[in-house]
């Protein structure tokens, strides 16, 4: 057995590091962690409780241990080398928790390609997401984008829609700071009054009803509102009145735990990751990374990087 350390969330609102122990299987890749992501979306919800009993088998992180009823160990962003076998030396992406090493089998961590250096490789599993949503909008050339809620998977999204040939793409925040951040991935930026209506396409991902009701009021006729946020246990308000159905507009829910119907017979969860680790090859996307954090600091410091509503993907830092 392997004795290592791993931040548990023990009751809503508390995190300590632990001594953890795992045993390696013949054929398992062994791990030491590089860097862990936060994804402060879902972490806080899980850290404060908030993920209703219907959903936790759902909501399990592919090599969680305990329940939502605490103690837990979370997290599913992890950048480490490889310390055993024929792999030796390489530098993988696996959806682990904060932890300073572990195992996995081989096709539970792919390799981050040559281009994309290891700190950045954190925002894989918040690319895959943002690949999800993109596919689930079904934008197309020319395209009218708004996404409401920039924080880091609505950045991405932004990101990859101002890809997308002619396209027209704002972020729109509450926070005019984040303004900067849209002009970096190509995008202009709105505030929720200065917004355009009459969008294609808008992306809601800011978890709130006032984000959500933004979103309905910008899209323009026929058009789609896609709900990237998820709100936990709370029950949000959702504006069906005013020009919701003048407008005939859909509302289409978009989950990364499935592929979308248009790609499901092609698109394996391991071959979309793998995907979304290449697209990590962009420099700018560096800007997403707004702190870090040395694992031995990271109770300490854990409340206060998820409360902070200007924590974008919050980078661990593993030494030794």
């Amino acid at each position: 057995m392997t004795i290592v350390r791993a931040l548990w969330i023990t009751a809503p609102q508390e995190a300590v590091t632990r001594d953890t122990t795992y045993r390696a299987a013949e054929g398992e890749l062994e791990i030491k962690t590089l860097f862990t992501g936060i994804s402060r979306g879902t972490e806080r919800l899980v850290y404060h409780g908030q993920v209703p009993a219907s959903e936790h088998a759902n909501m399990r992180a592919p090599f969680q241990e305990g329940d939502f009823t605490f103690p837990l160990k979370y997290g599913y962003a992890a950048v480490g080398e490889v310390q055993n076998g024929d792999r030796q030396g390489e530098v993988m992406f696996s959806l682990f928790p904060h932890q300073t090493s572990f195992a996995v089998p081989d096709h539970m961590a792919l390799p981050v390609p040559a281009d994309v250096p290891a700190g950045r490789a954190v925002l894989a599993a918040n690319m895959e997401t943002a690949v999800n949503i993109t596919w689930d909008a079904g934008i197309s050339i020319g395209d009218r984008v708004v996404v409401v809620g920039c924080g880091v998977v609505g950045a991405l999204v932004g990101y990859l829609a101002a890809k997308i040939p002619g396209t027209d793409v704002t972020l729109v925040d509450i926070d005019p700071s984040r303004a900067a951040l849209a002009a970096t991935l190509g995008c202009d930026f709105a505030t929720p009054d200065t917004a355009q209506q009459a969008a294609d396409i808008v992306i809601h991902a800011s978890a709130s009803a006032a984000g959500l009701s933004l979103a309905i009021a910008l899209a323009g006729t026929e058009a789609t509102v896609i709900e990237a946020s998820w709100y936990g246990a709370q029950s949000t308000e959702v504006p069906l009145g005013g020009r919701f159905h003048h407008r005939r507009l859909r509302i289409v829910s978009s989950q990364v735990g499935r592929v979308p119907a248009r790609q499901a017979a092609r698109w394996g969860f391991g071959r979309r990751l793998a995907k979304a680790l290449a697209l990590l090859n962009d420099p700018v996307l560096d800007a997403l990374i707004s702190g870090e954090t040395a694992f031995g600091d990271l109770p300490a410091a854990y409340d206060e990087i998820l409360r902070d509503p200007s924590t974008l993907c919050h980078r661990v830092r593993y030494e030794g």
